[in-house]
C-alpha cells in the first residue's frame, strides 16, 4: 500500500510538473523599426517669426 502511494505521488508530481511547463510565458517585446530618412529638424513653425513681429501678451481684462 505504501508503494502505491510513492507511485501515485511521484506519477501526480510529474504531471504537475509537465502541465506547468506548457503554460505560456511572456515574451519580449520585438524592437521597432528605426525610421528610414532624415529626421525633421527644424521643420516646426517654432522659432519661424520675424523678430519684433511677434504678438504682444496676452491681457485679460473683466
Amino acid at each position: 500500500m505504501v508503494k502505491v502511494m510513492i507511485v501515485a505521488g511521484a506519477t501526480l508530481a510529474m504531471v504537475s510538473a509537465a502541465c506547468a511547463a506548457d503554460l505560456p510565458h511572456p515574451q519580449p517585446i520585438p524592437p521597432q523599426p528605426a525610421p528610414i530618412g532624415k529626421m525633421p529638424i527644424g521643420k516646426a513653425p517654432i522659432g519661424k517669426a520675424p523678430i519684433g513681429k511677434a504678438p504682444g501678451p496676452v491681457v485679460s481684462r473683466y
